[in-house]
């Protein structure tokens, strides 16, 4: 098939500064082609040229046939393009943002004006409204008192008032909500299948294998990568745009310890058989038949047994945490004043003289007592960290960690992200409990001299964690399968957690020697503000 879209060796470059260096890329008619790259990669610089904003320096831009040269009217051509921040008339409202430049209507008597459909306009501004999910109170409303997502949402609509041959999209997910990307990611399939090509540019990773057939991958404004999405994995194309091979340097290997996700993956499997098996039996009888209808419903029920066993999971831990925490404050308020109240009377009474004997057996007493303080409060430490709750992750690592290094002897290295901030009570929570699991299991079976705990946001929405020993690390024949039936729960309690916050789990030996255990958690996205992260 001919392409539609063919750039070819294009350039840009503002003042010194080569932003686009020799790109080409051809993009067929019913053909996804995203466009993967880090912030500063020229991804949006390539969408302003193809969108007619601003003439390349070198190269050129060949469409259905024709070489455009500037200035062209991108529109005119049948080329719609969805920035990165709408591009809206903030004076006008809702329906006349959609249409235009393009408005149904009745012409003027000898004049090339027309009388604007305003009631056909509006019904057909709700048709698309409604295919997007959003409704407004009124499509008068002026676009400059919407919100952000609610402006992107319109100029997705845009698209959809107007046939085109191609729409170009550049990074519009960052102000829309998960629903949201979905219905978008969702229209992009529509397009596909209605003919329409599509440039999609993007840093998300997993919209961009969503929706795909190619992916091209930029690094400082060169294309250093065109692959297949079917053929290539996501670990290929993050070493493209990093440019390094060295797998401690990529995104961790995804690993599912718990069962919901090994339920799920059967339940895939079990679906796959049963496309099989219909394939196969559809010209058997009705017994073959009703035997894949069961076979579908028990994948169905199987499903929602997951579902049900992942709310209990997340509900035990709550209760759990719950628990902890009402048995720390009983500990600290009650038993432990009880202590300290006759560790003052104690102090009373060897003030008052006692003959040598009683001197020193009140001394022990009180150094008992002492002894039984220090326990309990360790005890509250580890059942419900007590800083956790006013000054959150931060000062809680920081804590255990110096405690546990007193305690153990065994040096340990704690490096947060400047603008870590707050983060949700669960989140926060299983963190903790991570690193605490994480350590308790340096201390039984690692026998290292040191270790290093790292949290790093490695994007607005995700917390890296990372725990690494000098240890002896993980034997040959480790397997995941058998910690169970040793009842060893410890890395199996981690994945449960990680999975329950959807995150991602890898454990493995380092090359130096010892293990490194990779938690990623997302969270609500973060902004930042002066010297905080705060969620949004």
């Amino acid at each position: 098939m001919d392409a539609l879209l063919r750039v070819e060796h294009l350039s840009k470059g503002f003042g010194t500064l080569p932003a686009v260096r020799r790109v080409s890329f051809t993009i067929a008619p019913g053909e996804v082609v995203g466009l993967a790259g880090q912030s500063g990669a020229g991804k949006s610089v390539i969408t302003a040229l193809l969108a007619g904003l601003y003439p390349a320096d070198e190269g050129e831009i060949i469409f259905a046939g024709r070489r455009l040269t500037w200035p062209f009217h991108a529109r005119r051509l049948g080329i719609e393009v969805i920035y990165q921040q709408p591009e809206l008339a903030d004076a006008l409202d809702i329906t006349a943002n959609l249409f235009l430049g393009h408005e149904p209507g009745w012409p003027c008597w000898n004049s090339w004006l027309k009388v604007p459909a305003r009631r056909r306009m509006d019904h057909e501004a709700e048709r698309i409204l409604a295919r997007l999910g959003v409704r407004f109170n009124s499509l008068r409303e002026t676009v400059s008192n919407l919100t952000s997502e609610q402006r992107q949402l319109i100029a997705i609509a845009r698209v959809l008032a107007r046939p085109a041959r191609l729409v170009i999209i550049d990074e519009p997910t960052d102000v829309l909500s998960y629903s949201s990307q979905h219905i978008l990611l969702n229209l992009i399939q529509s397009w596909q299948q209605q003919g329409m090509a599509v440039l999609f540019c993007s840093d998300n990773l997993e919209h961009l294998f969503a929706v795909t057939d190619r992916i091209v991958a930029l690094r400082q404004g060169e294309v250093v990568a065109t692959q297949r999405t079917d053929e290539t994995s996501r670990e290929e194309i993050v070493a493209a745009l990093v440019g390094t091979t060295d797998r401690q340097q990529l995104t961790p290997t995804i690993w599912a310890l718990d069962s919901y996700y090994r339920a799920k993956e059967q339940a895939e499997q079990l679906r796959a058989h049963e496309l099989l098996l219909q394939r196969h039996l559809a010209t058997q009888d009705s017994l073959n038949r009703e035997l894949i209808e069961r076979l579908a419903e028990q994948v169905t029920a199987l499903d929602r047994a997951n579902l049900s066993l992942q709310d209990a999971q997340r509900r035990l831990l709550t209760e759990r945490e719950e628990e902890r925490k009402h048995l720390a404050r009983e500990l600290h308020d009650q038993v432990l004043q009880d202590l300290l109240s006759i560790n003052y009377q104690l102090e009373e009474l060897a003030e008052e003289t006692p003959p040598d004997a009683m001197r020193q057996t009140v001394a022990e007493i009180r150094a008992s007592i002492r002894t039984l303080v220090d326990d309990i409060r360790r005890i509250c430490g580890n059942l419900r960290p007590p800083t956790i709750d006013n000054l959150g992750l931060g000062a809680a690592l920081q804590s255990y960690t110096r405690e546990w290094q007193a305690r153990t002897g065994i040096p340990v290295s704690l490096e947060l992200d400047p603008q870590l901030g707050r983060l949700p009570e669960t989140t926060e929570l299983s963190i903790f409990r991570i690193v605490q699991e994480g350590l308790n299991n340096v201390r039984k079976h690692a026998a290292a001299s040191a270790v290093r705990i790292s949290l790093k946001h490695t994007s607005p929405r995700t917390l890296m964690v990372v725990l690494a020993d000098n240890g002896r690390g993980l034997p040959e024949n480790f397997d995941l399968a058998t910690l169970s039936a040793n009842r060893r729960y410890g890395l199996l309690g981690i994945g449960e957690r990680v999975a329950l916050l959807g995150g991602r789990f890898n454990i493995q030996n380092q090359a130096d020697g010892g293990t490194v255990l990779q938690v990623e958690i997302p969270h609500p996205r973060v902004a930042i503000t002066g010297e905080t992260l705060l969620p949004i």
